[in-house]
């Protein structure tokens, strides 16, 4: 996703609000001269300016709303716009009937002032044209824009086994879309296509992706066994590039996928997440809200184990920084209530090189003499670096709490996957490599589906299993069984 892309998709919101509060004070003004009935002349009803705004502002609220819940605040810019148009119209229509049903309905029960149905009519025929100009001068200016490369266009990456003049439409298409580069193709063999640059080796594909030189990729056809395609489509995963395909050949997943279009080219897009685009936004929006209210409401908690943690051992922090690897790989300091005596604790975050860390150094030892779960996780019976107030606390995973900040400054999700350390993260196997696509939690999957007694290879499953199937209900049924499994600790 495109900065851009953003900002033109956020944009509209506001200006939708604009004209549909503007179309009431111009429905009025119309109603007065009016009734655009011919040969009838009906009796001129009118409203005064206070209710008339508040009628204007409540029919702006359901209308924003159902064009939002029905995607018309797409962030995606290659979608049909004759059928953005259609339904515009259509929701907008919905928006009306809704709105005119919640005003007769509270007649005389939440108010008496009653508003005119023709100003209700002709407001739905201005906001609903002006609407539509609006999104096609958006629509217009970035294009036009994308067009002079003052805005940045999307990289896109062909799979491809086919000469030039088999696919000169397919790459003369892409190139009327105005929105992409052509920047490589890949393939086992190069094909001499003139103006494409060929690319092969895995390791410069996954160097590609990992650089963030590329935005898509389109599969039309290539020579590469079944696994090397799983392959690339699993780094295209990891690494949150979109992938679409145009031949219905492609037999590695035919599940969670959508049609879209490229220009006039119908293809089949293989989502990776349901969370993206403005679903990834109200999921930010609940975090933000959910970590104030658990740092509001959690309060007296945190005081009081502060003033615990800080008698048992005056010298020493009250919250302990561990890194943490997040989103596209990068490092963090997660929060924690120190729960471990402070000469046991890790401290890589506080600059000590671990090669020098003696706390690194036991807990080493400890992983091979106690653990009690696989290699890359761990966890340590009877661990005697506890302190006694830290034994309670990360029992009942009070330690967590701190965790709330790291979610507030966009570190960490309130739901999400495990967030592992450096070291656990280097003997990932590629497939793994999934669970940093997208924040790190403060509870999940796992964490609600038997906990420490997971091994890594069913955590990790469970993880992508969130990723591949997210939805807020989801999210809301994790963070609700999470209080029941940390008071039961089942």
């Amino acid at each position: 996703m495109k900065r851009h892309e953003l900002v033109f998709s956020i944009i509209k919101i506001p200006l939708d609000f604009i004209i549909i509060t503007l179309s009431f004070f111009i429905a009025r003004e119309l109603r007065l001269v009016t009734d655009l009935i011919p040969w009838i002349s009906l009796p001129i009803q009118t409203i005064d300016t206070k209710w008339l705004f508040i009628y204007a502002l409540l029919c702006a609220c359901v209308s924003v709303f159902i064009l939002m819940s029905h995607w018309l605040y797409n962030i995606k810019i290659t979608n049909s716009k004759i059928k953005e148009n259609f339904d515009i119209i259509r929701f907008s229509f919905y928006s009306f009937i809704f709105f005119s049903v919640i005003v007769y309905l509270g007649r005389d029960f939440i108010y008496k002032k009653e508003i005119p149905r023709l100003i209700i009519l002709f407001s739905f025929f201005i906001s609903t044209f002006w609407a539509i100009i609006q999104r096609i001068v958006l629509n217009e200016a970035q294009f036009y824009l994308l067009k002079k490369w003052f805005l940045s266009k999307k990289n896109i990456i062909l799979i491809n086994n086919k000469k030039f003049k088999e696919i000169e439409y397919i790459i003369e298409d892409i190139k009327k879309c105005n929105i992409y580069t052509i920047v490589w193709y890949i393939n086992q063999e190069d094909k001499d296509i003139k103006n494409l640059k060929y690319l092969w080796g895995m390791n410069e594909v996954e160097s590609l992706f990992s650089q963030k030189k590329c935005d898509e990729i389109l599969y039309i056809e290539s020579d590469f066994s079944k696994k090397e395609l799983y392959k690339i489509w699993e780094l295209a995963r990891i690494f949150g590039i979109r992938y679409r395909y145009i031949t219905n050949t492609f037999d590695v997943t035919r599940s969670n996928t959508s049609l879209s279009l490229i220009n006039e080219i119908a293809v089949v897009e293989i989502n990776n997440t349901p969370l993206n685009d403005w679903w990834r936004i109200i999921k930010r929006l609940i975090d933000i809200i959910g970590s104030i209210l658990g740092i509001i409401i959690f309060s007296p908690l945190i005081i009081i184990t502060a003033i615990l943690i800080k008698f048992d051992d005056f010298n020493a922090p009250i919250i302990y920084k561990n890194r943490r690897v997040g989103q596209n790989w990068k490092i963090f300091n997660l929060y924690k209530f120190r729960y471990l005596k402070w000469e046991y604790c890790v401290k890589d975050s506080y600059g000590i090189d671990e090669n020098e860390d003696k706390a690194l150094k036991f807990e080493k030892k400890l992983i091979q003499e106690k653990s009690k779960r696989n290699w890359p996780l761990y966890k340590i019976h009877n661990d005697p670096r506890k302190t006694k107030i830290g034994k309670f606390i990360e029992k009942y995973s009070i330690d967590e709490i701190p965790q709330f900040f790291n979610v507030f400054v966009w570190n960490m999700s309130l739901v999400g996957p495990r967030p592992h350390q450096p070291r656990e993260v280097k003997n990932y196997e590629i497939n793994h490599k999934r669970l940093l696509t997208i924040k790190p939690w403060i509870t999940g999957m796992a964490q609600v589906n038997g906990r420490e007694e997971n091994d890594f290879t069913r955590e990790a499953n469970l993880d992508i299993f969130y990723i591949e199937n997210w939805t807020i209900l989801l999210d809301l049924k994790i963070m609700f069984k999470t209080l029941f499994t940390i008071l039961g600790r089942k």
